[in-house]
């Protein structure tokens, strides 16, 4: 074992202890928090994913969904919708995500990105239907099931999305265990 790899682990127990001191309320063991160079040190392993993977994915899968459409029907309406479905599934996304984050930053009360966060929540959802209503202005005769299972697919990427596009780290993704806490 070379000594940058001890020291990542050691680095890595210290922090895993410390946050276990932090997060996990036995009878026996007090709240502790994190000093700030702990909490550096943890933020530091534990990068955040930035939301633009994440709608990557997303709009990936409305393409790769969108071509299947194409190449298994032959047909330029059933693609139509099934871009269209994509479409309706990404933009309230990228619309929220950039809200919300605006709500979630260093700062703000709790309280407050909560309800940022169900504000946005509720935007998205209203563009989304928005969107649904005017398909037929766009689309003429929409396929609905084109449309709608690639908005089901496009929507339920997103969470997939979230989970495979793991922060990296020397070009691989760690995979820590934990005792549950």
């Amino acid at each position: 074992m070379s000594d940058d790899t001890r020291k990542n682990a050691s680095v890595r127990q210290a922090v895993a202890k410390a946050a276990e001191a932090s997060f996990c309320h036995d009878d026996e063991q007090a709240f502790r928090p994190m000093t700030a160079e702990e909490a550096r040190q943890w933020r530091s392993l534990y990068p955040q994913v930035p939301l633009s993977r994440a709608l990557l994915w997303e709009a990936l899968t409305g393409l790769v969904v969108a071509l299947a459409a194409c190449l298994l029907t032959q047909s330029a309406a059933v693609a139509w919708s099934a871009a269209y479905g994509a479409a309706a599934g990404v933009i309230p996304a990228a619309v929220a995500a950039v809200g919300t984050v605006r709500w979630a930053r260093h700062g703000f009360p709790p309280g407050a990105a909560l309800a940022g966060l169900l504000l946005w929540e509720g935007v998205k959802l209203v563009l989304t239907m928005g969107l649904l209503m005017a398909a037929p202005k766009f689309l003429g005769v929409p396929s609905w099931p084109a449309l709608l299972i690639s908005l089901v697919l496009t929507i339920k990427m997103y969470w997939v999305g979230l989970l495979w596009v793991r922060p990296l780290k020397s070009g691989r993704a760690r995979k820590e265990r934990t005792d549950g806490c």
